[in-house]
């Protein structure tokens, strides 16, 4: 009996260990997810880089998903890639960001239709984050961002589970910058993390 303890043991050992290499990588994807996050948020600095950014962030966590090698030369290639085209993305973007912030001056001047005016306005802003999200979770090098955004703008409408998956994401970012600003920094990688699972999800689904 005393024999086989140190054998029972070993066995236990030996079937936990795949157990500890399983959570050892979800504990590496966390911290690869908060590192991309940084890096998201320093290519976004020029502001119109926002979507570029995204891009090289989310295909970065795609190739460590996939057990590639990828590091940070490896998304400022791929950041340099996609701004090309990229910046007239966020160009746009931050035109209808300053277009609904009209819409709620306009709402608190009690201008008459403000308030319907002002919720569309706001719908539209949060429906086409949710779609350069999706369109940056599967861009690629070489990709055309029109034909990215077009095709995201579809699959917003026709997957509403996981539109409203990134929308709580969107939403997170925002609490955490009005409450704790830097923590809304790490939290972009995670919001990556969720579009590339969202579009994988759709992927996969038969």
């Amino acid at each position: 009996m005393t024999v086989n303890r140190p054998r029972a043991r070993a066995g236990a050992k030996a079937r936990r260990t795949p157990r500890e290499s399983v959570l050892a990588e979800r504990y590496a994807l966390f911290a690869e997810c908060l590192l991309t996050g940084v890096w998201i948020a320093v290519a976004s600095l020029p502001l119109v880089t926002v979507p570029a950014a995204f891009a090289a962030g989310t295909r970065h966590l795609r190739r460590r998903t996939a057990h590639e090698g990828g590091g940070r030369r490896e998304f400022v290639a791929d950041f340099r890639s996609a701004v090309r085209g990229g910046w007239l993305v966020g160009v746009a973007g931050w035109a209808g960001a300053a277009a609904v912030r009209v819409d709620v001056l306009a709402v608190r001047a009690g201008i008459p239709g403000g308030p319907l005016v002002g919720a569309v306005g706001l719908l539209a802003l949060i429906g086409g984050a949710v779609a350069m999200l999706r369109a940056a979770a599967v861009w690629e090098p070489g990709a055309a961002w029109r034909a990215l955004l077009a095709d995201a703008g579809r699959r917003t409408v026709l997957d509403p589970a996981g539109s409203f998956l990134l929308v709580g994401g969107l939403a997170v970012v925002v609490c955490s910058a009005v409450l704790v600003t830097p923590l809304a920094v790490p939290v972009l990688g995670a919001v990556a993390a969720a579009a590339v699972a969202v579009e994988e999800r759709r992927r996969r689904r038969p």
